[in-house]
């Protein structure tokens, strides 16, 4: 049977597999994205707290996925082998470039810009939401 023939005969069972993926996939860069988003926006603002998490992050990126299942399968809340699992295996994936980027992103803001906002007497929440994250976006959706 060539990989034609069997799409052919198995495409109901492809789709559903291959949405099932997709919905994982966003499920995980979604919860990814609620933590490493505000997470790498504390970072920026704390030198000692972006070396340590940056260095957890980069050991679990090193961790071959089918070991980081082996752990996972292994921890009671996760539930074993299944969608929880993998949904929690690759958001532990996707945080580093999410925490990196963020903190690349908002680091690599014009300081001048954010000299000038605070000039206009900006809080350092409005200069964030108003400086910061517009000019950073393009990086962090990176």
């Amino acid at each position: 049977m060539s990989f034609f023939d069997f799409m052919v005969n198995n495409r109901a069972e492809v789709l559903r597999l291959t949405l099932e993926h997709l919905a994982l996939v966003g499920i995980s860069i979604f919860v990814a994205s609620l933590i490493g988003i505000p997470l790498g926006i504390a970072l920026t603002r704390r030198e000692r707290l972006r070396k340590w998490t940056l260095g957890v992050a980069n050991v679990i990126q090193t961790i071959p996925s089918l070991a980081l299942f082996g752990f996972l399968i292994s921890v009671p809340f996760i539930g074993g082998i299944g969608s929880q699992t993998a949904i929690v295996a690759l958001t532990l994936y996707a945080l580093l470039p999410i925490l990196r980027n963020t903190c690349v992103g908002i680091a690599g803001v014009d300081r001048n810009i954010v000299e000038a906002a605070r000039a206009m007497v900006l809080t350092d929440a409005q200069v964030l939401w108003k400086v910061d994250l517009p000019l950073s976006l393009s990086v962090i959706l990176a």
